[in-house]
C-alpha cells in the first residue's frame, strides 16, 4: 500500500515540512553526489551513525566493507554528529523518494497540530528515539545508519494518534493488480507499524545490515507518546473543525 493523498486540510502552510524536505534533496545533490558511488560511499562512511563505534562495541581502526573497493574505518573518537547527521542521508534514490513523499503526506498535518517551531524539535526527537532504539537492538553494528525513515516513523504514529480517522488514498499494488483505495488513517498506519514489527522480528538475531525495522518502531512509538508535549490542543481543535467544515459538510 503506498498513500498517494490525505483528505485532511490544513490551517497554515506548513513550511518546516517543506524545509526537512529541501534539506534532504539538498544533502542528496550537495553531499552524496545524486548517488554517485565514491560521493555516496564517503558521505556514508563520514556523516552515516554506526551503532558500534559510538557504542564502543568496535576497536578504532575496524574496516568496514560497503562493497566492491569499498570500506569505513572505524574512528577512535565516536562522531557524536552522526546521530543528527545521518537522518538527512540515503542510500539511494527510491529511499530518498519514498521518504520525502510519506513526510510530504502526512507531515503537514502534524505540523499544523503543533505549530512549525515545536514540530521541528519533535522531528529530531523522534529521530533520535529511533537510532537509540536501532541501536539497543543491535549495539555491535557496524553497518552504517542513514535515512530519515525513523523520523518520518514519529510524524506517523503522531498522526495515527492525532488523525485516525482521516480518509488516507492509497495505491494497492498486489503483483499485475493495481486499485486505488480510501481507508482511515489508522488502518493504513497500523498496517505498516506492524510490517515494522514482523520485519525487526528476524534482525533480532543479526547484527547485519538491512532495513532499519526498529528505528522505524521505535520512531513510531516515540511519535505516538510525544503528541500531548508537543501538539497545541487549540490547533487540533481548529485543524478538526476545519475538517468537518470542508471534507465532511452538512
Amino acid at each position: 500500500m503506498f498513500p498517494i493523498r490525505d483528505d485532511n486540510p490544513t490551517l497554515d502552510r506548513s513550511v518546516v515540512t517543506v524545509a526537512i524536505v529541501a534539506l534532504n534533496v539538498l544533502a542528496w545533490v550537495f553531499v552524496q553526489g545524486l548517488g554517485n558511488e565514491k560521493a555516496l560511499a564517503t558521505s556514508v562512511c563520514q556523516l552515516g551513525a554506526i551503532p558500534g563505534e559510538l557504542l564502543g562495541r568496535l576497536a578504532p581502526g575496524t574496516s568496514v566493507p560497503l562493497g566492491p573497493g569499498m570500506s569505513c574505518v572505524i574512528d577512535a573518537h565516536a562522531r557524536w554528529i552522526t546521530v543528527v547527521t545521518h537522518m538527512f542521508l540515503h542510500g539511494g534514490w527510491f529511499h530518498l523518494i519514498g521518504n520525502m513523499w510519506f513526510l510530504w503526506v502526512f507531515g503537514d498535518n502534524v505540523e499544523d497540530a503543533m505549530g512549525g517551531p515545536r514540530f521541528a524539535v519533535f522531528y529530531l526527537v523522534c529521530g533520535l528515539t529511533a537510532f537509540a532504539a536501532q541501536a539497543f537492538t543491535s549495539p555491535s553494528s557496524a553497518i552504517p545508519m542513514v535515512g530519515a525513515s525513523g523520523a518520518i516513523g514519529g510524524v506517523l504514529g503522531a498522526y495515527a494518534r492525532l488523525y485516525p480517522r482521516a480518509p488516507v488514498h492509497l495505491l494497492v499494488v498486489f503483483f499485475v493488480f493495481v486499485q486505488r483505495t480510501v481507508v482511515p488513517a489508522f488502518l493504513m498506519l497500523g498496517y505498516w507499524f506492524l510490517l515494522q514489527v514482523l520485519g525487526g522480528i528476524p534482525a533480532l538475531a543479526s547484527e547485519a545490515g538491512g532495513v532499519a525495522f526498529w528505528a522505524h518502531v521505535g520512531g513510531f512509538l516515540a511519535g505516538v507518546l510525544l503528541v500531548p508535549v508537543f501538539a497545541k490542543p487549540e490547533r487540533v481543535e481548529a485543524q478538526r473543525a476545519l475538517v468537518a467544515r470542508t471534507v465532511y459538510p452538512s
